[in-house]
């Protein structure tokens, strides 16, 4: 099932539920001390239960509210459509496809680290955002100003809850390639600054993906109206899974309720293509969504 984070005209905000497809299902009608993702994954944690369970139990007592999807964010709409959550860590894994590995190789004056990595047991990690530096869906995303090449990385997301996968998000791991390119200790600064990650447009429950290693991926960019550029790929070729990444991430590090996690990216714009202020990112995952942000100088 597909969770929404609502945000009312009042400011107030809603989770929502897609139980029929296009038609939300507001569950902070039903009890209005839900209205976060986490709220519904503590009470499944406290019941044994799962969180669509959960949800259907609370439907079985009472009629929720309807929102349709389409209309969220019109001119006489009463919601819009927010950051799915508020992830407290997000983290990134770096070269866990082999087109990635081959393009780190070609932007960095040391191609070497990123050959390592791909063949190593022991992936990469790296802290990509706090909750200010991430932004929903329709906000916009940030390029540095003192970067000339910068790109989107769409990926799939994982979320933890008490150190286990309770479901998926799309995101977008901003970058800065000419500054990682430079020198690979440069990463932070390349992965790290303001508005740098998008994630949503919604939350999917692990239930309700049968195979995160199987999931078709697209990305599109448009500039003045027309597109500039256009891939796809899959998650089957990622080199980990997503468990195993999990695994790795929590060894000997805590990991706060709700932490995401990006999980590489198999889609990279060509070396001649940098991002401009004005351009529209769209990122699709088969099952979730479209993550859709207008890009801005930071």
């Amino acid at each position: 099932m597909r969770y929404f984070r609502l945000v009312s005209a009042q400011g107030d905000l809603r989770i929502a539920v897609e139980v029929d497809e296009g038609v939300l299902s507001d569950i902070t009608s039903v009890d209005e001390d839900i209205s976060q993702i986490d709220d519904l994954a503590m009470a499944a944690a406290l019941s044994g239960d799962t969180i669509d369970g959960v949800v259907r139990r609370m439907f079985s007592m009472a009629q929720a509210d309807i929102v349709p999807l389409e209309d969220l964010g019109k001119q006489n709409s009463e919601y819009t459509l927010d950051i799915p959550f508020d992830p407290p860590e997000v983290w990134a894994a770096g070269v866990t496809y082999k087109n990635s590995e081959m393009e780190r190789r070609r932007e960095s004056e040391t191609p070497d680290v990123y050959s390592r990595v791909y063949a190593a047991d022991r992936p990469e990690f790296f802290f990509k955002a706090t909750p200010e530096r991430c932004v929903g869906p329709f906000d916009p995303v940030g390029i540095r100003g003192d970067s000339d090449w910068n790109i989107p990385e769409p990926e799939l997301s994982f979320v933890l809850y008490k150190g286990e996968i309770i479901g998926y998000t799309v995101g977008n791991d901003m970058s800065s390639r000419s500054i990682e390119g430079e020198n690979p200790l440069y990463l932070p600064q390349a992965k790290v600054f303001d508005r740098c990650c998008s994630i949503g447009p919604c939350f999917v429950t692990a239930e309700s993906v049968a195979d995160p290693q199987n999931l078709g991926m697209t990305c599109t960019i448009s500039r003045q109206g027309e597109e500039v550029f256009s891939g796809n790929a899959s998650t089957s070729m990622m080199a980990r899974t997503c468990q195993e990444l999990a695994e790795w991430i929590q060894r000997h590090n805590f990991m706060p309720n709700m932490t995401t996690v990006l999980t590489g990216t198999a889609i990279v714009p060509p070396p001649e293509f940098t991002l401009k202020e004005g351009d529209i990112v769209r990122i699709h995952i088969e099952g979730i969504g479209l993550l859709e942000n207008d890009v801005i100088l930071v």
